[in-house]
């Protein structure tokens, strides 16, 4: 009896339901086969791995199958028999079917090409890319043969409700009670409940293969989950200590022999910092390049001769070889850059509301009587750019600056880096014949579609990531060239620098080596060539330049100006939006949510191998990063 009534059941409404479930749990499992090819060098093709992948991967359809029917189950719940009897409902069903089977396959086509860019499920950076529609579309316009695909999703979408068009009939007589139908729903949504409640986005990660944790994850449900996730609370999320004990170790890891600290400050983080020496007043020019990896340079053993002028600029350059960006993202590294504070888990800062008014590199300037400016290529509404500087001490400036004939080339993320530098070079001359000026230049050219004008460099636009990196290294050696002519030249500081690395995938959560990035200071006549190898974030680097200015200033900066730290307290911070990771000498400590602490140590390569670690280091890396976030939800850093 038992039996008869599923057999009942499957041939009502809800058999439709479970046909879109199944269909969902098919296409993600040849996408997530399909993903395992394009990753095969990078998979670990152990037993568990495998079991693992196709397991916990099918749970997860299964979990996102329940949350996608919910439409569907909606609908007929309350659809009444009848009209879903009706000869021409069953034309609205197929016209449903189609609709609900195009978004998966495109699901799966969008998966494609996002795991060809990040070696990843969806995560927040596509749920910030959902914001800002106009840049995405155009991106990917511009980088792949998009109506194709959208044709070939169509298309494939027909055939299969033609191929399925027999057993969604076989479903057309329905008898069930509204009351029925209640019961059903009632059970659904319990369902639904229970998997809300216990299921997260981190209950996949089963492996030290980076690679097969995002295997076996759901792309759609992954979207969603981060979300639900893009901003994480330190304290309810991630392992912590005594408030009093972090605020006291914290203000031992912050002092420095430079430093005065306020007495007035209870936690530690108002500092006085006095230099003996006078003050060098030179025009700062801060170049955060796109993308630029440490392994693109000469310096760190490229043969490919990606990018000739900075390996010729890096020999009349102190060069800081041992740095490492703290995200992954433009705005991850516009926030270290501007205000030398650890990654908070989820969102940058930049991004963030109530980021106003925080003390920034920026405000220093303008306190020693310099006209700070924040200089783009594109739009700065994208990744709240404008809105951010503008509220932190800098005048923001886009390409809508530029006029028309300025411009010799535009895709959507911005004008060619040589147009931007136009720009720049204008802002700067006007700027220094009444004041000193801190430009801050975030180039946009290193980015997919890779495109550029012809003619500049010896690889065709449009080629790959290498013709875009040389593209922008003769863009900056042009800037370089026009600048030495102008008056204010042979007082500026020149300082080049990445936002974040080309690439942040690895076999590991947090490859470290793919957060290497170089850092070139050039200043013919007050920097001597030189290179500094000791252990960087790029927190450390507003307070490192200042330095080199002998500047005196009040501080709530939480990087440490390099040349003045003792020997045996560098430290680098690198994250993705919910890992934060912790290096010191070659110890690596990765905080995950979930009170999640993991620890390794680095082989020579920069690969980490799981050991325990002496606690003094797990305690200081919590610290750090519990007192970033501390300050930043409490206001403390304005």
């Amino acid at each position: 009896m038992y039996t008869n009534s599923i057999k009942a059941v499957k041939k009502q409404r809800t058999g439709l339901i479970l046909m879109v479930a199944l269909l969902l749990i098919f296409i993600s499992t040849v996408t997530r086969i399909l993903l395992l090819g394009k990753s095969a060098t990078d998979f670990d093709f152990t037993i568990s791995n495998l079991l693992g992948v196709f397991t916990i991967g099918l749970f997860y359809d299964v979990v996102n199958a329940a949350y996608f029917c919910i439409p569907l189950a909606l609908y007929f719940w309350f659809v009444p028999r009848t009209i879903f009897n009706k000869p021409w409902h069953r034309y609205l069903i197929y016209i449903l079917f189609f609709i609900f089977t195009t978004i998966l396959l495109f699901n799966a086509a969008a998966e494609w090409l996002f795991w060809d860019e990040f070696n990843t499920r969806f995560n927040f950076i596509a749920v910030d890319y959902l914001v800002y529609t106009t840049e995405v579309i155009g991106n990917i316009e511009q980088s792949y043969p998009v109506y194709w695909i959208l044709s070939a999703v169509i298309g494939a979408a027909l055939v299969i409700i033609i191929a399925l068009k027999p057993k969604i009939n076989s479903y057309q007589n329905d008898n069930l009670s509204f009351l029925k139908r209640t019961k059903l729903m009632a059970l659904y949504i319990t369902i639904l409940t229970v998997i809300f409640i216990s299921v997260s986005s981190t209950q996949h990660h089963f492996s030290t293969n980076a690679y097969a944790n995002e295997l076996a994850g759901n792309g759609m449900y992954e979207l969603f989950a981060a979300y639900r996730n893009n901003e994480l609370d330190y304290e309810r999320f991630y392992k912590h200590i005594n408030k009093e004990k972090d605020f006291k170790l914290f203000h031992e890891l912050i002092k420095t022999p430079e430093a005065e600290f306020s007495p007035a400050d209870s936690l530690g983080l108002i500092r006085t910092i006095i230099s003996p020496l006078p003050e060098k007043r030179m025009n700062v020019v801060l170049i955060s390049v796109e993308s630029l990896s440490a392994d693109f340079m000469k310096l760190f053993g490229n043969n490919e001769n990606m990018t000739p002028f900075l390996d010729s600029l890096a020999q009349h350059s102190l060069v800081f070889t041992n740095l490492y960006a703290t995200g992954t993202r433009t705005v991850r590294g516009l926030e270290a850059l501007s205000l030398a504070v650890p990654p908070v888990p989820g969102q940058s800062i930049v991004r963030r509301p109530n980021n106003e008014n925080l003390f920034s590199l920026g405000r220093v300037f303008n306190e020693k009587g310099y006209k700070s400016k924040f200089i783009y290529g594109g739009y700065g509404y994208f990744d709240n750019m404008n809105y951010f500087f503008q509220h932190n001490g800098y005048q923001a400036i886009d390409r809508s600056s530029l006029r028309s004939e300025e411009i010799d080339y535009e895709n959507i993320w911005g004008v060619a880096d040589e147009n931007l530098f136009t720009l720049a070079l204008r802002e700067i001359d006007e700027t220094t014949d009444e004041h000193p000026v801190f430009a801050h230049i975030m180039t946009t050219s290193n980015h997919r579609p890779f495109t550029y004008p012809e003619g500049r460099i010896d690889i065709p636009s449009h080629t790959n990531r290498k013709g875009a990196v040389k593209y922008t290294d003769y863009a900056i050696g042009k800037f370089i060239k026009e600048a030495s002519a102008k008056k204010w030249f042979n007082n500026t500081l020149f300082v080049i620098v990445a936002d974040h690395c080309a690439s942040s995938a690895g076999k590991t959560e947090l490859p470290v080596n793919k957060y290497h990035i170089p850092m070139l200071v050039y200043s013919p006549g007050y920097i001597e060539p030189a290179v500094m190898n000791r252990l960087m974030s790029q927190i450390d680097v507003c307070p490192t330049l200042l330095g080199l200015l002998n500047f005196s200033y009040t501080t709530k900066f939480l990087g440490y100006d390099i040349f003045k730290l003792e020997p045996g307290r560098e430290r680098a911070f690198i994250s993705t939006y919910q890992n934060l990771g912790f290096i010191k000498g070659n110890n690596l400590v990765i905080l995950s949510p979930q009170q999640k602490v993991e620890t390794f140590v680095l082989d020579e390569n920069l690969n980490p191998r799981p050991q325990a670690l002496d606690e003094s280091v797990v305690t200081e890396a919590i610290t750090w990063y519990q007192t970033a976030s501390y300050t930043f939800k409490n206001n403390l850093m304005r």
